[in-house]
């Protein structure tokens, strides 16, 4: 059961991480965060005639009505784009924005660097440290979105509540699929650095199951004899001396065994030869 839920959050993390690393790479790179329109009211029938309508990512911003039909310009960070806008508080809305760029595209990066991490760990799995990094990365990336998109929607707020009311005017605006994207990316990254952070845990309790306690590390002692062991354990060796050859060494540990054996009685025959 624990191999099986081990595999089973191995094959999540990995499908979470590319579903969370493919939406977040279709938003950054297509144009459909935000999708505005505005134009006047007429009075006599009650009908609305729009003036303008466009639809807006990071990096470009295409008109679909208006006098700008058809036509995309990429989105300047530092100039002014050349075309016509018809109020100014479009305008506004389309330069603030711009603030929230930098955290998507970190957001790609960590992303990406987290699903290498990971798969690196699944191929390897006795790096255990390479999915509790890859799961950091992930939630990181996670972060780093979300404030993305909280400075996107706060911005656009901002201007429309500073836009002036007139009633003979009206303005629309909605997030577009991209925009939908890469929230949805948040929620698959969040979930991949969770799984990848307790799939760490997991393989990290295995690995402390499974391995030997120190004890049996430690030299059999011989019970021949009282004093077998006592030169077995290090701890007993005399300290190295500098400047002695091994052979000084082992003359010194014979004669401490020699010193350290109990005396033996030796009996002496003596031959007395009677001359003939």
């Amino acid at each position: 059961m624990s191999s099986f839920s081990t595999r089973a959050l191995t094959l999540l993390s990995s499908v979470f991480g590319a579903c969370g690393l493919l939406l977040v790479g279709v938003a950054v790179s297509t144009d459909y965060w935000l999708l505005m329109e505005e134009g006047i009211v007429l009075q006599q029938n009650q009908t609305t005639e729009v003036k303008m309508a466009l639809h807006s990512g990071l990096w470009r911003v295409c008109f679909v009505a208006g006098p700008e039909k058809g036509r995309c310009v990429a989105s300047e960070y530092f100039t002014e784009p050349e075309v016509e806008i018809t109020t100014e508080n479009t305008a506004n809305i389309l330069k603030m924005v711009r603030t929230a760029t930098p955290f998507p595209m970190v957001s790609l990066l960590f992303v990406f660097t987290a699903f290498v991490i990971s798969n690196i760990g699944h191929i390897r799995p006795q790096r255990t440290i390479l999915a509790f990094v890859s799961g950091i990365f992930f939630i990181l990336s996670g972060l780093s979105l979300v404030v993305g998109l909280v400075l996107y929607i706060s911005s656009i707020n901002d201007e429309v509540m500073n836009r002036p009311r007139e009633p003979e005017q009206f303005f629309h605006y909605h997030y577009g699929w991209s925009f939908a994207f890469a929230a949805s990316s948040f929620l698959l990254k969040e979930g991949a650095g969770v799984m990848s952070v307790y799939l760490f845990m997991k393989r990290y309790a295995e690995e402390e199951l499974y391995r030997p306690h120190p004890a049996l590390y430690r030299p059999r002692m011989s019970d021949c004899s009282d004093y077998s062991g006592q030169f077995l354990h290090p701890d007993s060796w005399p300290p190295p001396q500098r400047g002695r050859s091994a052979s000084d060494v082992s003359s010194d540990i014979s004669i401490q065994l020699n010193q350290t054996l109990p005396p033996h009685s030796y009996t002496h025959h003596t031959t007395t030869h009677t001359p003939t």
